[in-house]
């Protein structure tokens, strides 16, 4: 069981939770993610760490709702908690330690893209940021991506603000006014990534894109998040999160995205027939549990 220490909203549909989860907060390295149950019969889903405090044994999660599972997260708060938090999962991002970074956020990437620029911003580095959104509302974490970067640059679909357009219209202007760019790091929508890949490719700038793509157990056994690059398939969850941008096959990898489409349709609408009751099941186990642990740590004092 791991407790929720806080639970906030961004923005709409976006919330962050401080997860009290001390083993993973001590070992988590930046571009790691953790597979999350909310309650026994829930389904698994992939959450990149945002940010960890080992001293307070807590990791930060950031959860867009989208589909019934994270819809059913954003609904829970402070005191509720989760059945399972496994992690730290995945590969850690591949540091440089010395040059030119653009980390660039689109949305809810921002939040996988942070603790890496921050890492990058550690190691010495220079890191330029751009953070996109369709409006306002989705530009995330401006303050502390602007506390750790030489340069910010915001845009947005609607012009709310920042300047009106994509990520993709400062990267240009960088790339033509920087003398040397060693690292793009993109996180976003699919497409975002793909037209960001585009734009580097010419120049031959190192390019990683994080991939979220469906994953179930974490550990490679299951497939569902299978990827194609040019030096053959891949898993997201073991050879990954990060990729080598231009070596990745984006149409293949937007039609599995949607494999599910119609079944994650059906059960958000089973969820929003309900939505108490989802969360009534899930702070009943929660309580269940809590008596289970007392029980359990009771017994072990007594023998």
């Amino acid at each position: 069981m791991f407790s929720i220490q806080s639970a906030e909203f961004l923005a709409p549909q976006i919330k962050r939770f401080v997860i009290h989860a001390p083993r993973i907060a001590r070992k988590q390295r930046p571009g790691q993610f953790v597979i999350v149950r909310i309650y026994e019969q829930g389904e698994r889903i992939p959450l990149t760490i945002a940010d960890a405090d080992p001293e307070r044994g807590t990791i930060t999660l950031i959860v867009q709702g989208i589909g019934k599972t994270t819809m059913l997260l954003n609904s829970l708060e402070a005191g509720d908690c989760l059945r399972d938090v496994v992690g730290p999962l995945g590969q850690p991002s591949r540091l440089i330690h010395q040059g030119t970074a653009v980390v660039i956020g689109g949305g809810v990437g921002a939040a996988i893209a942070y603790p890496t620029a921050r890492a990058l911003h550690q190691a010495g580095c220079r890191v330029l940021s751009i953070l996109g959104g369709r409006t306002r509302d989705l530009v995330l974490l401006e303050n502390e991506l602007r506390a750790i970067c030489t340069q910010l640059f915001v845009t947005t679909d609607d012009g709310s603000h920042g300047r009106k357009g994509l990520v993709t219209d400062p990267l240009k202007e960088l790339i033509a006014s920087e003398p040397k760019i060693d690292l793009v790091l993109a996180i976003g929508p699919v497409r975002m990534m793909q037209a960001v890949a585009e734009v580097t490719r010419p120049h031959g700038i190192h390019t990683v894109v994080s991939l979220n793509s469906l994953m179930v157990d974490g550990t490679g056994m299951c497939g569902g998040c299978r990827i194609i690059t040019s030096s053959g398939a891949k898993f997201a969850c073991v050879d990954g999160p990060e990729f080598d941008a231009h070596t990745v096959d984006f149409n293949i990898l937007a039609q599995r995205n949607r494999a599910y489409a119609d079944r994650e349709a059906e059960e958000l609408r089973e969820f929003l027939a309900h939505p108490q009751e989802c969360v009534r099941q899930v702070r009943e186990e929660c309580r269940l549990q809590r008596q289970l642990e007392l029980a359990t740590r009771d017994l072990e004092a007594q023998s």
